[in-house]
């Protein structure tokens, strides 16, 4: 059913998927060490309250748990997320990669409150913040999203459920058959280490689409749940669907793949927009120097994990630049791309889906003005 409401050819999808890359986030092929590099919180830290292996809920404030992820120990989560409840209800965040992932949150916040779950909200629509929305579903909770989220959904992964393993892959294979360097093969090869398992996962799951949807026009969005007020708000940046969870009294705020701690920015998204990006990177260093943020992935940090994230942009910018202006193609220019030493601690989940395509958003930007 839901295939016949999708309407994508194989052809669009197949040119969706020379944007997206490999989709991301199977970052069990990443040492976990790389997440380590950006300090976590001490409060966010000693207070575990359930741990899973693949992922551990803590608690972060009055009220306030964020599940964070270690996927060098399991996929069933991928991304972070957390809970929030009062008196009057609770509120979970993230659908995660699996129905067990979302299983584990669900049953972290019955062990710790009896307040009625109201719903679950997806941070956004990629595969490893709903794909475990299924489990939600079928325990009678709304899933709350971005307005566009369904349509992205259904756009994204009901073709990769009709389709094989081999014409999945094979654009990412032409790639490095056609690869030039040794650079250009090698960031091919890791793109392409990706795609099984997102196949796989993918393939198996019962798509789940969001019921409660939010208008990003009408947001924020106060909600009380019997104990402190809690805004949802929508800002530019990683997938043109993004939304985050604050709780402004305590500096606490669920910021979903706005936020990549110790790790290079994700932008593969066709709507993802740097210029946007880091305009909301800009609005989340006013906050509060207390305020914790638990990201997308990676572990809770303060305002330095915001500066990180900045500089990191500010730094491919700054290259990007360099290869434009010297008249180097945009691919060929990000596959030159090195490292610097200052973020050699600094994860890249994969070539295709952080480096090839901030270069290629920016030398379109440059090229339209």
């Amino acid at each position: 059913m839901l295939g016949e409401r999708a309407g994508v050819s194989r052809r669009r999808f197949l040119a969706d998927m020379g944007r997206f890359g490999a989709l991301y986030s199977m970052a069990g092929t990443f040492p976990a060490m790389a997440f380590g590099k950006t300090p976590a919180r001490p409060q966010v830290t000693q207070t575990v309250v359930a741990d899973a292996g693949f992922a551990s809920v803590r608690k972060i404030g009055e009220g306030l748990y964020a599940t964070i992820s270690d996927v060098s120990k399991g996929r069933s989560t991928i991304c972070n997320g957390g809970f929030l409840f009062g008196k009057d209800g609770a509120l979970l965040v993230e659908g995660f990669g699996t129905a067990e992932g979302a299983r584990f949150q669900l049953d972290t916040l019955r062990k710790v409150s009896e307040a009625p779950a109201l719903g679950a909200l997806n941070t956004h629509y990629h595969y490893d913040h709903t794909l475990g929305n299924a489990y939600y579903g079928g325990k009678g909770l709304a899933i709350w999203a971005h307005s566009a989220v369904p349509q992205r959904i259904l756009e994204s992964y009901v073709p990769m459920q009709r389709m094989d393993r081999g014409a999945f892959v094979a654009p990412m294979e032409r790639r490095i058959a056609d690869a030039k360097t040794e650079a250009a093969n090698q960031h091919a090869q890791g793109d392409l280490q990706l795609f099984g398992g997102v196949f796989d996962l993918v393939q198996k799951t019962t798509l789940t689409l969001p019921n409660r949807l939010l208008d990003p026009a009408k947001l924020p969005l106060s909600i009380d749940l019997g104990h402190f007020p809690v805004l949802i708000e929508s800002y530019a940046g990683h997938s043109g669907t993004d939304l985050i969870v604050r709780a402004p009294e305590q500096k606490v705020v669920y910021a979903g793949d706005l936020l990549f701690s110790g790790a290079y920015p994700v932008t593969f998204d066709a709507k993802s927009s740097i210029s946007g990006w880091r305009e909301t990177l800009k609005t989340f260093s006013t906050w509060d120097k207390n305020t914790i943020f638990v990201p997308g992935h990676g572990q809770p940090c303060a305002q330095e994990g915001i500066q990180l994230l900045r500089d990191v942009f500010d730094e491919l910018v700054e290259q990007a630049e360099k290869s434009y202006k010297a008249g180097i193609p945009a691919g060929e220019a990000a596959d030159r791309y090195v490292v610097p030493e200052k973020f050699k601690n600094v994860a890249v989940f994969a070539w295709g889906l952080s480096i090839s395509p901030t270069f290629a958003k920016l030398y379109a930007d440059w090229g339209a003005r």
